[in-house]
């Protein structure tokens, strides 16, 4: 039986430009760590990159050689493979941070030992972008610190503070348990790694440490604003997978704090895909934003009804081009005060 405390996977396609950097930041984490790269097709280095780590430190890391299935391929491929108790994803652009790695694996640690069941570690990120002086520090706010919570216990988590990938440590059982299989050749399905398994958590813990280091603006990067507009699709389909996944939990009737965050959530996800819908506004724009609003009724009649009552929806689906203008102003302006990429 293997005695890794946190399983990290790590997506890789073409990384070879910053994978050493990420690597070299999760192996501070020694013999409680299991690193598994999975390199996604990659037409680089980063096979061998990543075989490298493998010979020199192959107690800590392995690797998997895959066909190219997209983000979402790699994550499920690291989820089969794991063996660590817990599980995290790092994106082979981003790093974390040693004193961070080094506080959560010893508390890991301490709960395994302890028998205590924990099935989702919540911790902050920091938040990136090139060429900005300001770093933002991302904290789920809303979620009481040391100690361990059910979802009742938790009061509201404001909507600008949501639960990215970024934040979280999942029980790796957990994962399997839920039936997780993001969809392969999507990109943005790190939403639904977050989101599908919540109805699942029952111990959630916070601890107030900067562990991610989320790095954000590179031009080929799939958030990069022209990249989202030409991939608009895939969000769309996450929508809808999420969506479904929404009233899914709704049926199986999931604790009321859970799916209120849920809603929150999916309304974030709504709102960004709505307003990338509505900077360059034409004809078929128009028509996807119609047809989305319309799969989302399909899928449940009263979830659309409430998120159309909600601010930043309202905002983003003011009819017409005008309301499209009006809609790509105010993105215009938040991204401006707030850093967005």
């Amino acid at each position: 039986m293997s005695n890794k405390i946190l399983t990290i996977t790590v997506p890789c396609y073409n990384s070879e430009a910053y994978l050493d950097r990420c690597i070299q930041s999760l192996l501070p984490g020694g013999e409680d760590v299991e690193i598994i790269i999975v390199n996604d097709g990659s037409s680089d280095k980063t096979g061998e990159i990543a075989d490298k780590y493998a010979q020199e430190y192959p107690s800590i890391v392995r690797v998997v050689h895959k066909e190219n299935g997209g983000h979402g391929s790699g994550v499920n491929a690291g989820i089969r493979e794991a063996q660590g108790a817990f599980f995290k994803v790092v994106d082979s652009d981003d790093r974390l941070m040693q004193e961070g790695l080094k506080e959560v694996i010893s508390f890991l640690k301490e709960t395994l030992e302890s028998g205590r069941s924990l099935d989702m570690l919540l911790s902050n990120y920091v938040y990136d972008k090139k060429g900005s002086r300001r770093k933002f520090t991302m904290k789920p706010k809303g979620v009481q610190e040391d100690t361990f919570l059910e979802w009742k216990d938790i009061q509201h988590i404001k909507k600008y503070h949501y639960i990215l990938m970024h934040s979280i440590i999942y029980r790796t059982q957990l994962l399997r348990d839920c039936k997780l299989e993001l969809p392969e050749h999507t990109y943005y399905v790190d939403n639904i790694f977050a989101f599908q398994p919540l109805p699942h958590v029952k111990s959630i813990y916070y601890k107030d440490i900067d562990l991610y280091w989320y790095f954000i603006g590179r031009e080929d990067q799939s958030v990069n604003e022209d990249n989202v507009i030409r991939q608009i699709d895939q969000y769309i389909r996450v929508v809808k997978i999420m969506t479904q996944i929404y009233h899914d939990s709704k049926e199986a009737n999931t604790d009321p704090n859970c799916l209120e965050y849920m809603l929150d959530y999916l309304e974030i996800v709504l709102t960004i895909t709505c307003t990338f819908l509505s900077i360059h506004p034409t004809q078929v724009e128009m028509d996807k934003k119609k047809d989305l609003w319309q799969a989302i009724e399909e899928i449940d009649a009263d979830t659309a009804k409430e998120l159309h009552h909600r601010t930043s929806l309202i905002l983003t689906n003011l009819p017409g081009k005008a309301g499209c203008h009006v809609s790509k102003q105010i993105y215009r302006a938040c991204s401006n005060v707030l850093g967005l990429n």
